[in-house]
């Protein structure tokens, strides 16, 4: 079982910090909550490994979450990987500024919405987003469709309130 835990470790932890550290905007807490994600995969072997840790995890980042919301701590989707070279002040501002509009619009999402999303920018098969959500396979492609246009049309809002503030 150590040489099967050392693999899950090494296929799937960063990818799981990736995915809390976009819901928490925490690197270190994304990495303690992947810890106690594999922590909990000693005690309890998985069967089906990939959809049971990253299930594991949303569940340990909504526990987190509950604990957060007085810290203040809100849902990180971007990659924090720079674009390219450095742009200067003006290209960090706008990107900071973009950073906050996506930020503000993934906020109005449904939990169950937001976490779809994640799972998906993760490389996940609708197979595995239903089993780790625990939603019908059928039911996957709708949620995924209907959390994309609430993303789209939360974020158009969002620039509709910036030229109108400008």
């Amino acid at each position: 079982m150590t040489a099967d835990l050392t693999q899950l470790f090494n296929l799937y932890y960063e990818p799981l910090v990736r995915m809390i550290y976009r819901r928490t905007g925490d690197r270190d807490r994304a990495e303690d909550l992947a810890q106690e994600t594999f922590a909990r995969a000693v005690s309890a072997p998985p069967d089906n490994p990939r959809p049971w840790l990253f299930a594991v995890a949303l569940n340990l980042v909504r526990e987190d979450g509950r604990r957060a919301t007085t810290r203040g701590r809100r849902l990180e989707l971007l990659r924090n990987e720079p674009d390219g070279p450095d742009r200067g002040p003006e290209a960090e501002l706008e990107r900071n500024e973009e950073t906050g509009r996506v930020r503000s619009a993934l906020a109005t999402l449904k939990e169950r919405d937001r976490e779809a999303l994640l799972l998906k920018a993760e490389g996940f098969d609708y197979d595995e987003i239903a089993a780790t959500l625990g939603l019908a396979k059928g039911a996957v492609g709708t949620t995924l469709a209907r959390a994309r246009r609430r993303l789209v049309e939360a974020y158009r809002a969002q620039e509709r309130g910036k030229h109108v503030a400008s």
